[in-house]
Formats: C-alpha cells, structure tokens, sequence
C-alpha cells in the first residue's frame, strides 16, 4: 500500500470452536491465550516488550472458524513482528504456573461476557440454532471445561490442528511481497504436512430460549438460515439485511425507532460461515415494549417481501461497497480480507469481480429472498431480562404465516 510507513502482519490458522470435541468446547480460545504467555525463547513479558519497543501493537481472537494472530508495525520491523508471530505459534511451552494464570484470566472474561447481555444473548442464540453441534456451541466454553483443561490437552489441539496446511500467512501495507516469502520459507519451511480436520457439516434447526432477569432492560433477538459464505446469495443476504436493520435509513430503524421509540438499539445483520448462515435482527427494549417491538418487527420482514424498492436496495448495495472500499485504506483489514478471501476460495478474487457480484443482485432477488425468510426459513429466538410479556416462538410463527 504505497505511502504507508506501517505494515500489518498475521497468520489466520484454520481451526475454531466448530472443530472441538465436546469434552474440549473452549480450548481454541484457551489456546490462542496461552501463545502470548511464553515459549521456548521467550518469556510472557519479552514477547509484549519485543513488540511495544518498537511501538508496535501484537493481539489474537478466535471465532467458530477462524483462530488469528497478528501484529501492526513499522515497516523495518516486519521481521522481527514474523519472528515473533513464528515463535508464539510453533514454539509455546505451555508452563503449567502460566496455564493456571491463564485459566483465572479466561474464567473472568467468561464472567464478563454472561454478566453482559447483549453479548450473551448471541451465545443462546447461536446454541438454539445449532443445538447439539460444535457450530452452537460458545466461543469461550463453560467454565466446567476450562477449569479442566491441562498442558496435555492443549499439545494435543496444537498438534492436531496447527499445521502448515490449516495456516495461512497475509500482510498489507509497508511490505516488499518477496522479502515476505522468503522469511515464511526461513520460519515456518520445516513443517511437516498434517491431516486436515474437517469440521461437522452444520444443520440449522431453530428454537426458543428464554431467561428471566430482573434487567432494565428485556432483550430480544431472532435468527433465521442464511447463505453460507461460499453460496453467491450470500450478497442477497447482505444487502437485505443493511436494508432491513444496517442502519440509520433501514426499515428496522425508521419505523421501530425513528417513528415509536421503541427501542435505543435494533440492527440486522447477515454472517456466514463455510457451509451455513444467519441472518440476526437484536433490539433492547423495555419491558411493557418487548411484545408490540417484536409485532413489528415480523411485520416490517413481511412488508418487505412486498414492497422493498429499487431504492432501498440500491442504497443497501452502495453501503455494502463503500463499507468494502473504506475498509480496505485499513492495512490490518487488508490482510484480514486476503486471508479470509484465500481461506475461503484458495485465491484472492479481484475487487472487481467482488463489486461485480454486489451489482448484480436485484430488488427482485432481495424482495424473493425477504420472502423466503419471512415466512419459510427455520426460526431461533432468544429472550434475555424482564420478558414474561414477549411473545414465543409459536406465536411469531403464526404471525409469519397469517
């Protein structure tokens, strides 16, 4: 990226939550913990400070898919920032006093994460979707697995799913392409091929959770099946959902918001995954509001089976593209979007043919898809807080179908 003095730097290793055994729900993430706190050359502090001296910034994050590590430097400093991302990923000791600081670490982020309902209320939801399956189940673990987890059972996650076939090494910004390669080839050329696990295939079934709370205030949220990321509707999904909830203009937010006052926050959103996806509507609300909130909001998805226009979609498109467009002047989203393009297609399409498929979707497509979601895709809801008056999932399902 010309003009940059900076580079961003990571590999993106193929394994998430969805590739854990039940006994091991949890351990990806406990993982990417213990690659910061020391390896065979390093200690915890000398991997922070080999990174900050040279004002840099190093950090990590699991999903359901995807276990990432990366680091933001100057661009004299890419070696060291490889050297470094080399070392946490092939070389972790897994000091047993470490694993232990670690474990109360994560059980803390654990507890901030129930204690914090919009955060929580995803996990259920994702559960009542995906129920029974490594896809539904959290990010994080229970805390009864945690607990658990011993030095032994982490080798054993690296050595199943950390080989050079489930890496995938990017890099923008202040970077020469060839110096790169030559010192991937230097830090990780002795790997030796592993088996590549293949992850359960997925099954949305939908469901109802319910938990009673005495919040300030009742939230709600609805999933409904989507596109996967590798299916070409997965664009319809997208730009349907900015139009239904992606901000301030959508249907969602005018008429549930803007026009009632119903809510402080309503969004919707499409994500996806390799072989499944969801499309997400969440709003907070009080307590005497949750029923009329989610009334309208089954009534604002079946109006726009009916009548979402030429305009609305066309808005919908431009922000998907701006948003792409605006995203890639970020270094760090740069090499996220080519490692996440390679992990999922093995290339880098251009941008052009990313564009390309974005303006090909119709106001017929997405009214066709709204239909579908409205009154034939499989339901999950999730109910967090004051919520005895919100209705359940029978009743919004016969208000999808009258």
């Amino acid at each position: 990226m010309p003009g940059l003095a900076s580079a961003s730097i990571g590999v993106w290793v193929g394994v998430g939550a969805r590739h854990e055994a039940p006994d091991q729900n949890g351990i990806a993430h406990f993982l990417e913990h213990m690659a910061f706190k020391g390896t065979e050359r390093r200690s915890a502090l000398q991997i922070a400070e080999a990174i900050e001296d040279v004002g840099g910034y190093i950090n990590a994050y699991t999903s359901r898919e995807v276990t990432a590590y990366y680091a933001r430097v100057l661009e004299a400093d890419v070696p060291l920032a490889m050297d470094v991302l080399a070392d946490i990923l092939l070389n972790p000791v897994f000091e047993q006093g470490e694993i232990e600081v670690e474990r109360g670490v994560i059980l803390q982020e654990i507890g901030q994460a129930l204690d914090t309902p919009d955060d929580v209320i995803f996990d259920w939801l994702q559960e009542q979707a995906y129920p029974e399956q490594p896809l539904g189940r959290t990010i994080l673990g229970p805390t009864e697995r945690v607990s658990a987890f011993q030095r032994d059972d982490l080798a054993r996650f690296t050595s199943q799913h950390y080989g050079p076939e489930q890496m995938i090494l990017s890099a923008a910004g202040a970077i020469d392409h060839d110096a790169i390669v030559r010192l991937a080839e230097t830090l990780f050329g002795h790997l030796t091929p592993r088996p590549v696990a293949v992850a359960d295939t997925a099954r949305f079934h939908g469901g109802e959770v319910r938990h009673e709370k005495a919040l300030e205030q009742a939230h709600f949220a609805l999933a409904f099946e989507s596109p996967g990321y590798r299916d070409d509707a997965i664009y319809t999904a997208q730009i349907y959902a900015s139009a239904l909830g992606g901000g301030m203009s959508s249907r969602l937010f005018q008429e549930i918001r803007e026009n009632r006052g119903l809510c402080y926050s309503i969004f919707a959103q499409a994500g996806a995954y390799a072989d499944t996806g969801m499309t997400t509507i969440y709003a907070g609300t009080s307590q005497d509001q949750v029923a009329e909130l989610a009334r309208i909001t089954v009534d604002e998805m079946k109006r726009a089976a009916d009548d979402m226009s030429v305009a609305e979609v066309e808005r919908a498109r431009v922000q998907m593209k701006a948003g792409l467009l605006m995203g890639l002047e970020s270094p760090s989203n740069r090499a996220e979007r080519l490692a996440r393009l390679v992990q999922i297609w093995d290339r880098v399409p251009s941008l052009e043919e990313t564009v390309a498929r974005i303006d090909a979707v119709t106001a017929a497509d997405v009214r066709g898809f709204a239909a579908q979601i409205a009154a034939q895709a499989p339901m999950a809801l999730a109910l967090y807080g004051p919520v005895a008056g919100a209705p359940d999932l029978a009743r919004l399902q016969e208000q999808r179908a009258a």
